[in-house]
């Protein structure tokens, strides 16, 4: 299938009612269809079990600016063909939430660069690099199984000191970030409760509700069972 059967078999699935919904959440992009995510799934299983090179048919996807070839591009992309330029190349391109999540998500953070990239982009002070990096740490936490906790503990305080950033992206990776960090095991939820207690002790509005929405999460009866378990 070219480049151009894709998109018109994007176009075909899109809705101008989802794309309208999609800008009530926020997800905002300069050219958008509104395809769902069970169809953009549906497609790029059809397209991965195609004979072909399937990373680059996704940088082909992306370099068209379309938010739904571009999802449809991290979820066929190869992680082991994603090189460190075109991570560095794409998330700049990032221009809405979504794409930022779901691209650190699916596929940059089963690349071998993702742990490398995390404190780059937690320190710049682009909103979509920086959150992308905060993702990172989130999605790293739920997808590698092999790490151990020192790699996240060593993340708290990547945590704590951005959680007096106000802008409202930010502040909210930094809270799902820690949450996760917290939802591994019983060490790690201890560690990052008391990282919350420092987060809290910062004065700062956003650094106030981080901590306390972290703290309320971490402290629950069911996910403490379930961590003793």
């Amino acid at each position: 299938m070219t480049i151009s059967e894709i998109i018109e078999q994007l176009r075909s699935l899109g809705s101008p009612e989802n794309v309208a919904g999609m800008a009530r959440y926020g997800i905002v992009a300069n050219e958008a269809f509104g395809v769902t995510a069970p169809n953009l799934k549906a497609l790029a299983r059809d397209l991965k079990r195609q004979n072909g090179d399937r990373h680059s048919l996704a940088l082909e996807l992306w370099e068209t600016g379309i938010h739904d070839a571009r999802a449809l591009a991290y979820l066929i992309d190869d992680p082991k063909k994603v090189t460190d330029a075109q991570m560095e190349s794409w998330v700049r391109d990032f221009d809405n939430w979504a794409i930022c999540d779901s691209t650190c998500g699916h596929l940059f953070s089963r690349t071998p660069h993702a742990y490398e990239k995390i404190p780059k982009w937690c320190a710049s002070d682009d909103e979509f690099v920086k959150r992308a990096g905060i993702a990172l740490i989130a999605w790293l936490t739920i997808h590698d199984k092999k790490a151990d906790d020192a790699t996240f503990a060593d993340f708290l305080p990547i945590l704590e000191r951005h959680a007096d950033d106000d802008r409202n992206l930010i502040k909210k990776a930094v809270n799902w970030a820690l949450r996760q960090i917290g939802k591994r095991n019983l060490h790690l939820n201890k560690l990052a409760i008391q990282a919350a207690e420092r987060i809290s002790k910062q004065g700062s509005k956003p650094a106030r509700w981080i901590a306390m929405d972290a703290i309320r999460e971490l402290n629950n009866e069911k996910l403490l069972a379930r961590l003793h378990k």
